[in-house]
């Protein structure tokens, strides 16, 4: 018996590495092949991984030997491992299959009851473990636990269920060892064999992530300028210098931007397109792969590129060019290759898209400062002249004062289309509304100024300060019938600049001061905009924390403040 023993052990640990392999092959036949080590199966999976684990089960049943009317055999292996491999459906789905084939070839057979339970049973198990993995299912310890429990109770089930117990006693002496032995080595190779698949997977595909993602950091300072002959030539030099391809080509929808790599002596910047390949690619939208020297289309008998991959490039829906990747004799372009591209590409097509946005915001930024010049209110204009004009002739020196100081107040106005300037000039801007105002209203305007010693030089977006200043002054100390004061305070703390504007005027209710920040700014009225305006701007160009901090209560004046980060003009 002993004899009998060993050679059935022998026999299965030759067969298992046959049908490990074949088990292997099969599964990177299906669409599971290209998951990572921790992913779980999608449920219009599992079907199909039931019936590939179901069918190398059946396998396993026919690579055994029969001993005493029964089968010696590796079902338990492949079902163990699909259980923990798709989880309780696909070990469940496996299990019936391997089972009900065990018990269909040999329905009369004394243990074919048992047998056909216990691989059912061995799949349920490993399906419901798999659920209790935290991580990595292919877990080769639950493979060697299921394996040795799954294989004994099998064992077990033939002695108590199988008649006649002797011949069934005869089996399970001869059996039990070899298949716990080898199912449970074959169950912790096939795991341990998927996962180190999958972790190579995952590595080659986090490594060309990466490799994308390198060329997608380099090329960004490029494409910002747009797609033109300069960014195109330093984004295919890029490509080239990072990636096995002989050469790589950018192109717009009519000829070629830039060309890198072999071939280069006649193929280069400027050239029309040539290839019907990429004039395919240009008007349907798709990426093709050319795998012939035919394809490509040069007319130079010594043109050494064999292969290519073109794909297209997008701002928004249009079509705006190629990229395109060629091979030659030495570097032959593969899936790899074309996966690559694509991936670039996509890239490409959503920094010339941020390129657009970039240039549509910075319109916007200025429009909303000419939006805010725009709101220079003809009164305030009408009244400063008229005041002038009143001083005229009975204190010209004054009249003069303030003509120069609405002149002052104008040009900055007229000329704030930087997106940052001095503090200095806002200052400027500020004193030169207060003398017109004071001019006009005498004592009912009173204004201080605390500006930290240094701050003149930190720089800040342009009219940004003197409306909130101006609405101070209109909506808050000129409904008072003695009039008030204004506070203007500037100061640095931990590398802010802030800025605080307080007035003891009337003051507003806190639902007046949600409507002014987060109302429906298409019916903002025209007193109000230029507060508006900065808060928007300053959410803009610095982010929400830095946006408008307005506190107020009726009668008890207002304060607006804001912080911005520190920069100054050295």
């Amino acid at each position: 018996m002993a004899e009998n023993i060993v050679q059935l052990l022998l026999s299965l640990i030759e067969r298992v590495g046959v049908v490990l392999a074949v088990g292997l092959f099969l599964l990177t036949l299906t669409p599971m092949s290209r998951l990572g080590v921790v992913r779980r199966l999608e449920s219009k999976y599992w079907f199909l991984q039931a019936v590939v684990f179901g069918g190398l089960g059946i396998l396993g049943t026919y690579t055994g030997n029969v001993v005493f009317e029964s089968y010696a055999n590796l079902r338990g292996m492949f079902v163990i491992t699909g259980g923990l491999f798709g989880g309780p459906f696909v070990g469940t789905g496996a299990g019936l299959i391997a089972g009900v084939h065990r018990f269909a070839i040999d329905p009369f057979g004394f243990s074919s009851v048992p047998c056909a339970l216990a691989t059912v049973l061995e799949g349920i198990a490993a399906g419901y473990v798999s659920t209790r993995l935290k991580g990595n299912n292919l877990n080769w310890k639950a493979a060697l636990y299921l394996s040795l429990g799954g294989e004994s109770l099998h064992q077990l089930m033939v002695l108590t269920m199988a008649k006649p117990f002797e011949q069934a006693l005869d089996l399970v002496k001869v059996i039990s060892l070899p298949m716990i032995v080898v199912n449970t080595f074959g169950a912790v190779m096939f795991v341990q064999v998927m996962h180190m698949m999958f972790q190579y997977r995952s590595r080659r595909e986090s490594s060309r992530v990466q490799q994308i993602l390198n060329i997608a950091n380099k090329t960004v300072v490029h494409l910002r300028s747009g797609l033109n002959r300069q960014s195109a030539l330093a984004t295919a030099q890029i490509i080239w210098d990072r990636t096995p391809v002989a050469a790589v080509v950018i192109t717009d929808t009519h000829s070629v931007l830039a060309y890198v790599g072999r071939g280069d002596d006649h193929h280069f910047p400027g050239q029309p397109l040539k290839t019907k390949a990429t004039k395919r690619v240009i008007s349907t939208g798709m990426p093709v792969m050319v795998t012939n020297k035919n394809g490509i289309g040069c007319e130079s008998p010594g043109c050494p590129l064999t292969t290519a991959v073109i794909v297209p490039m997008r701002k928004a829906d249009a079509i705006v060019g190629c990229l395109k990747l060629y091979g030659d004799a030495e570097i032959v372009l593969d899936e790899v290759h074309f996966e690559l591209a694509k991936g670039l590409a996509e890239l490409f097509s959503t920094q010339l898209e941020l390129e657009d946005i970039q240039i549509k915001n910075q319109l916007l930024a200025k429009a909303e400062i000419r939006r805010l010049q725009a709101q220079i209110n003809p009164h305030f204009l009408f009244n400063a002249l008229n005041t002038i004009a009143s001083f005229c002739r009975t204190k010209p020196d004054k009249a003069r004062t303030l003509l120069d100081g609405l002149a002052t107040y104008m040009r900055r106005n007229l000329r704030a289309d930087a997106p940052l300037t001095p503090l200095s000039r806002e200052i400027e801007q500020v004193r030169s509304y207060l003398e017109i105002e004071q001019a006009r209203f005498g004592d009912r305007i009173q204004a201080h100024l605390e500006l930290e010693p240094g701050v003149e030089e930190c720089m800040v977006p342009p009219l940004v300060i003197q409306p909130l200043v101006e609405n101070s002054v209109k909506h808050g100390i000129l409904g008072m019938d003695q009039g008030g004061l204004v506070t203007l305070r500037v100061s640095r703390n931990n590398g802010s600049l802030n800025v605080e504007v307080e007035d003891n005027g009337v003051g507003m209710d806190l639902s007046r001061v949600d409507k002014l920040l987060n109302g429906d700014q298409e019916h903002d009225d025209e007193d109000h905009v230029g507060i508006r305006n900065c808060d928007r701007r300053l959410e803009q160009i610095y982010g929400p924390k830095h946006r408008l901090n307005i506190a107020s209560k009726p009668g008890k004046g207002a304060k607006v403040s804001f912080s911005i980060p520190l920069t100054s003009l050295s």
